[in-house]
């Protein structure tokens, strides 16, 4: 059955009218821009999941700094959701935040993996390359899209015939969601060993997620993104001539959410200002 109508959030009602969401790396600025997005298009719910940003800091709901939604936005619910440091718990975490958000809002329709992004910095050379930074580089940034895919369609898959009590709540009588990864780095210098197979293994759950996802009415792509600043300050080594700004990053994770995207899937959109696309010319082999 063919869900655009209902899956098309760019409605004079809200775009994303009664959405249920996660967005993942909350505190973040490219995490945050993508809440004031989903915000500003009427999600009902975001779940903003983050940990605490060293092991001393107390999980709280407190833990994670998020933005506020602006009084134009003011019904949509941004839930902070603290969750533990990267580790093989989070299969746990990803499961037991469905259980909640199920029981809570009986709908679960956008998943966004926002990692923190790869350091501007060159990393370590293939030769102090050690199993644990292996490790910590795949935990941070591959475990979260791979459980994601694994736990979240099954989710979305849940009806609500019945309007909820919540605000811009929606009835939601067909499967579908959208399942978004970022990937932070496409932009930087000499990426290294080490994460650029942590890129590969997430673009690799992105296109091996097509076959998992067929039949599910969930979608799953990824914005490689390049530079980010807050500012969009000037970079001579973009074709753009500067870095992106998070908000710029959040309007294609928007689009990608949104019913204007509902027939692509296994995509990696590129958002860099060119610099991939002009190679050794601006990033030296």
């Amino acid at each position: 059955m063919d869900s655009t109508d209902e899956f098309s959030p760019y409605r004079e009602d809200g775009k994303l009218y009664g959405f249920v969401c996660v967005v993942t790396g909350a505190s973040h600025p490219i995490g945050q821009a993508i809440i004031q997005e989903l915000a500003a298009h009427g999600a009902a719910a975001i779940y903003a999941c983050d940990h605490p940003p060293s092991s001393n800091t107390t999980t709280t709901a407190q833990s994670t700094s998020l933005p506020s939604p602006s009084p134009s936005h003011h019904l949509t619910k941004i839930i902070p959701y603290p969750t533990s440091p990267p580790s093989p718990a989070i299969e746990h975490e990803t499961l037991a935040l469905i259980d909640e958000i199920l029981a809570s809002f009986g709908r679960l329709d956008i998943w966004i993996c926002s990692p923190i992004p790869l350091p501007s910095s060159p990393p370590p050379s293939i030769f102090s390359t050690t199993t644990p930074i292996l490790h910590s580089l795949f935990e941070t940034h591959a475990l979260g899209p791979f459980f994601a895919l694994k736990h979240a369609p099954a989710a979305m898959g849940k009806l609500s015939p019945q309007k909820g009590g919540y605000p811009n709540a929606v009835r939601k009588t067909q499967k579908y969601g959208s399942i978004i990864t970022v990937i932070g780095g496409e932009g930087e210098k000499g990426g290294g060993v080490g994460y650029e197979m942590v890129r590969g293994a997430v673009l690799g759950v992105v296109k091996g997620g097509v076959g998992v996802l067929k039949g599910t009415g969930v979608r799953g792509n990824a914005v490689c993104v390049g530079f980010v600043g807050e500012g969009g300050e000037e970079r001579d080594d973009v074709p753009l001539g500067r870095a992106a700004k998070p908000r710029e990053i959040a309007r294609v994770v928007g689009f990608l959410a949104s019913g204007f995207s509902s027939y692509v899937t296994g995509a990696s959109l590129v958002v860099d200002g060119g610099v991939s696309a002009m190679g050794p010319n601006i990033v030296p082999i």
